[in-house]
């Protein structure tokens, strides 16, 4: 089952570091931001957690929790999560339920080699567990702020 804007997300349940599951109920009221990144500690997710991080009281402000997924394991996440002070949770997908669930699961180039590989997507859903916009194969730059902007608007127009 994948995920189409404007239906509600499939059942899931993930474990995130703090020790809490995330499930596709878990967070019914609140606006929930997924964002998906390749791999801890690299330059790219690096930046991107970081600007999450730094725009994270905005997004608690506008009525949304923010949760970072990847592939990477729950002691990889915590080290990452202590390393930049993360005030949000990382679910740990090391099955990669929840990246194929999103389609964010791509064959990519590496040098020259194929490898499979974690699309940088974004997925914001409703307070009522509906997938409200998406944003997929972006880049990092003003990202998190059209995010935020996005939260904002969905709630004024709750």
């Amino acid at each position: 089952m994948a995920v189409v804007v404007n239906k509600p997300i499939p059942e899931f349940e993930s474990q995130a570091t703090g020790g809490i599951k995330v499930s596709h109920q878990s967070h019914l009221g609140q606006t929930l931001v997924l964002y998906f990144y390749p791999k801890d500690n690299t330059p790219g997710c690096t930046t991107e957690a970081m600007q999450f991080r730094d725009k994270y009281k905005d997004f608690v402000k506008a009525g949304a929790q923010v949760f970072g997924v990847s592939r990477d394991n729950m002691k990889s996440h915590d080290d990452f999560k202590a390393k930049l002070e993360l005030p949000f949770e990382l679910i740990a997908d090391t099955e990669e339920k929840m990246c194929h669930m999103f389609g964010v699961v791509k064959n990519k180039i590496m040098y020259g080699k194929k490898v499979k590989g974690i699309e940088r997507s974004t997925f914001l859903i409703g307070p009522d567990g509906v997938l409200r916009q998406e944003w997929r194969g972006l880049k990092v730059p003003g990202h998190v702020e059209e995010v935020l902007k996005a939260v904002k608007t969905l709630k004024k127009a709750a």
